[in-house]
């Protein structure tokens, strides 16, 4: 089959686009066609050696943790999946990744694929539509008429929070540069800020939020600036490391790490069958263009989340 491998981390050029041997599903593993698979600027960062012990890979490597496409395998002990079954999944991080025409995925890690859509465009769900899910519904609570801020809502996660928060109920605001405007607008929010503008301190002077979603790089200065938005026993959840040393007026600090979770991926695609949520596709862009998306990266030109097609 083919995939993008790189056998020692480094720069863009360690990528390559070459021959590799087909995976066989193991025992609780089930063997995936893969008709699409995300990138996520995590690739990059795990490519160029950052997190050798977070995330302790096995070289050659096979990036791109998102997956979308058929069942082709199965292997010894699976049960509720079949050849032919549409799924998806948010791979094992460290694992061999689904830049490539077949991938070996934990049985537990799938969820039936949404019935509507383009199934390649499904790899653009999993791990951010989760991390989104976790920061909102699982660690902050959010219920309705609470008044939510998204901090970069234009980005992948912020997409899903975004949708999420307006579908819970919530008084949304969220902030976006012009690219991203309409898009977000489309999605229900109350207000945007577009921070390229006006900074977002000024733009929401006076207010406070139940809570705050940060999806933007901080300095500390930007933690303690978020986290004085926050009402008193509000919930302030942050997805970019590093968080806020400690809580202070009974704010509940939640510092989220998307995971894998097959259940809470299935409420996710229920929603997008029901019409409630819709999955954000930047581009799509064949497998063989993944190193030119990793130099598009790093460069800042990427126009969003891409799905890359073997």
């Amino acid at each position: 089959m083919k995939a993008v491998r790189y056998h020692s981390y480094g720069d863009t050029d360690v990528l390559v686009y070459e021959d590799a041997d087909r995976p066989e599903p193991g025992a609780g593993q089930v063997l995936v066609k893969v008709a699409g698979a995300a990138f996520n600027p995590v690739d990059a960062s795990i490519r160029a050696g950052y997190f050798p012990e977070v995330f302790p890979l096995v070289m050659p490597h096979i990036p791109c943790y998102d997956v979308a496409g058929t069942v082709a395998e199965i292997g010894e002990g699976v049960t509720g999946w079949s050849a032919g079954d549409t799924v998806l999944a948010f791979l094992p991080i460290a694992g061999r990744g689904a830049a490539a025409e077949y991938v070996v995925a934990p049985a537990e890690s799938l969820a039936g694929a949404p019935r509507t859509g383009d199934l390649a465009d499904a790899a653009a769900l999993p791990s951010v539509g989760l991390t989104a899910w976790q920061a909102l519904v699982e660690q902050a609570g959010l219920k309705p008429d609470q008044t939510v801020l998204i901090n970069g809502a234009g980005g992948a996660v912020g997409a899903y929070a975004a949708q999420l928060a307006v579908g819970a109920g919530a008084i949304v605001t969220a902030t976006a540069s012009a690219r991203s405007r309409d898009r977000i607008q489309s999605y229900g929010v109350d207000r945007i800020i577009d921070h390229t503008e006006t900074p977002l301190y000024e733009a929401v002077a006076g207010q406070r939020f139940d809570v705050v979603l940060n999806l933007v790089p901080p300095s500390p200065e930007d933690l303690t600036r978020l986290l004085d938005l926050v009402v008193d026993g509000g919930a302030f959840a942050n997805t970019i490391p590093p968080g806020p040393d400690s809580s202070v007026r009974g704010i509940r600090i939640c510092q989220v790490f998307g995971r894998s979770d097959a259940e809470q991926l299935t409420e996710l695609v229920d929603r997008i069958d029901a019409g409630e949520l819709s999955i954000y596709v930047a581009q799509r862009r064949p497998l063989s263009d993944l190193r030119a998306v990793h130099e598009e990266a790093a460069a800042g030109r990427l126009p969003g989340k891409t799905v890359l097609i073997p």
